[in-house]
């Protein structure tokens, strides 16, 4: 016997926002994921600013689900537009991404 597949009902809550974030900050412990959302922006050639405005708790298994759903979906953007370019100045475990 096989297990049905449930209809899934996405709704939004009364507060859903959507927001446009050129920041995002990684916190870890054991016990989850914590991804702050900002926007950054250059003040002057010295200083930066970055105003986070949203904070989002994951439990490891939702932050493995969202690593492999963004690495599908950034392996067809590329396919499609071409490689996506970083900053050579920010390397793997420099800090936060902004």
């Amino acid at each position: 016997m096989t297990n049905p597949t449930p209809a899934i009902q996405l709704m939004t809550t009364p507060d859903y926002r959507e927001n446009y974030a050129n920041s995002v900050q990684v916190r870890v412990n054991v016990w989850d994921f914590f991804l702050v959302f900002g926007t950054l922006q250059q003040q002057d050639e010295t200083r930066v600013e970055v105003r986070n405005f949203q904070g989002i708790y994951l439990s490891p298994q939702q932050a493995k689900a969202l690593h492999t759903i963004l690495q599908q979906n950034l392996v067809n953007y590329e396919n499609t537009f071409g490689e996506i370019k970083l900053d050579p100045r920010i390397g793997p475990g420099t800090g936060p991404v902004h």
